[in-house]
């Protein structure tokens, strides 16, 4: 059992020394049962008041033979704490995971890169089950292996955490733990969003986690990002997908998926209606697969991004896509990505079209045909536009944005604002100069333009002025290259 605060270190037993069972031959569901490094109360019966969570964290380092954190003890009541590259390892987290125990105000805990091994991933399971609010946990990079994964699973299968988000992310994870975490995942009712990138999973791992796919009725975000998927694996996930009316977000990127791959995914498209976000970049798709793709685009109502750079595409590929936006009258896509494609005159025309009937839409491309020999085309720097057109009529950029923003949270969805800036008769910018604009009020694509900051601004001109001075510094930085 684990000791809370307000319970006697006289009365507690914690293994000064634990030894770190070989990943070989420790299994999660021996770790956690009778384990003799579990901290436990000899007496769970009587209880004592007095002890602080500090204090109870401080005991269990001066046990364990670690240094205490001080910037754990400094946010024990806050919602979020961040770990990441602490050095702990296993003894520290162990330490931590005791405070953890007691602790009801943390929620979000950021451990990543503090070589906790599978021990670790033991201890932190172990918490997991008796404590309450952690909701949001990150255990990347950390080589928990298959024996720390194991733990994990078989807290998600028995259904004893609130976790919601969850983040595996390069830790080792391949064929051995696919069936554990398959099985997990069917039963589990909580996790909405998974990490599992940059681990091992191969073809088999892919298969189990398709199958999962059909049966999973929570999971929302799922991220398998370089892997080793390949096609079969993605055909399993495609076969998955068209069952499962929860998953929104799913990122297959680098993972070798091909032509056949991407066939698999435009097939679930024309049935799925619930996948909003979907990244397939760096996957060896020629134009083949682009277009059996596109057959369940042009029928596909939410997917809004599409992610598909470092693909070996053509100009033929990308006008098939751009095409299936066309042919589809419910399509809601607002971003296609496919920005190493080197495009044409006649795409651009076709682009043009599209986004007049669709303001919302944005295709990122590569260079245009041509222009490498021609003079570059010149615009104006899209804010100065706005600029002189705020002056002219005496308002703040806080104005301007207000305007824009329907619901009036200061956060404007990236789509809704390019559809009313090419709306907007006034402003004359065309849909590279809007592109332009928003890839810069976007800089960390979040989705949104953020103009909360500008809140407080009162002085009518100055909001505009600091972002030209800005603007105007980031032009002289590149005439300088």
């Amino acid at each position: 059992m684990w000791v809370s605060a307000g319970q006697p270190f006289s009365h507690t037993k914690i293994s000064e020394s634990p030894e770190s069972a070989s990943l070989a031959d420790t299994s999660a569901e021996k770790a956690t049962q009778g384990s003799d490094t579990d901290l436990e109360v000899e007496d769970p019966e009587k209880t004592f008041k007095g002890v602080t969570v500090t204090e109870l964290y401080l005991e269990a380092c001066r046990l364990m033979e670690v240094v205490p954190v001080s910037h754990f003890i400094q946010n024990l009541a806050e919602p979020y704490i961040n770990l990441n590259h602490h050095g702990l390892g296993p003894k520290g987290v162990k330490a931590i995971a005791v405070a953890l125990v007691s602790i009801s105000t943390v929620t979000h805990l950021e451990l990543e890169d503090n070589c906790i091994l599978a021990e670790g991933a033991v201890y932190i399971a172990e918490m997991l089950r008796e404590n309450s609010s952690l909701q949001k946990l990150n255990i990347s990079n950390n080589h928990i292996g298959t024996a720390g994964a194991e733990a994990i699973a078989s807290l998600l299968l028995d259904n004893l955490s609130y976790l919601y988000v969850l983040q595996l992310s390069g830790n080792d994870l391949g064929e051995e733990i696919a069936p554990y975490l398959a099985e997990a995942l069917m039963e589990n009712c909580l996790v909405k969003e998974l990490d599992l990138s940059h681990n091992e999973f191969s073809e088999k791992g892919g298969q189990l986690l398709g199958q999962m796919l059909g049966s999973n009725t929570k999971l929302e975000n799922l991220d398998l990002s370089w892997n080793y998927l390949r096609t079969k694996g993605t055909v399993a996930l495609g076969t998955g997908l068209r069952g499962n009316d929860a998953l929104k977000m799913l990122n297959l990127s680098w993972n070798g998926i091909g032509n056949d791959g991407a066939m698999a995914l435009g097939e679930a498209l024309k049935v799925n209606n619930v996948l909003v976000h979907l990244d397939i970049s760096n996957n060896q798709i020629k134009n083949e697969g682009a277009k059996k793709l596109c057959r369940g685009l042009e029928l596909h109502g939410k997917l809004s991004i599409l992610k598909m750079a470092g693909n070996p595409l053509t100009v033929e590929g990308a006008t098939e896509l751009v095409m299936s936006i066309k042919k589809n009258p419910k399509s809601m896509m607002e971003e296609i990505n496919i920005s190493n494609v080197v495009v044409n005159e006649t795409f651009i025309k076709l682009l043009d079209s599209v986004c007049n009937m669709r303001p919302e839409l944005d295709v990122i491309h590569g260079a245009v045909e041509g222009y490498i020999t021609e003079i570059p085309k010149q615009h104006p720097n899209p804010m100065k536009v706005i600029q002189n057109y705020l002056k002219e009529r005496n308002l703040r950029l806080w104005d301007f944005f207000r305007n824009i923003d329907k619901d009036g949270n200061m956060k404007i969805p990236v789509a809704a604002f390019r559809t009313a800036m090419m709306q907007q008769s006034n402003i004359p910018l065309d849909r590279e100069q809007i592109g332009e604009l928003v890839r810069k009020l976007d800089r960390n694509q979040t989705g949104f333009v953020d103009y909360s900051h500008l809140k407080e601004e009162k002085p009518a001109q100055k909001p505009v002025e600091g972002e030209m001075k800005e603007e105007e510094e980031e032009e002289k930085e590149e005439s300088q290259k």
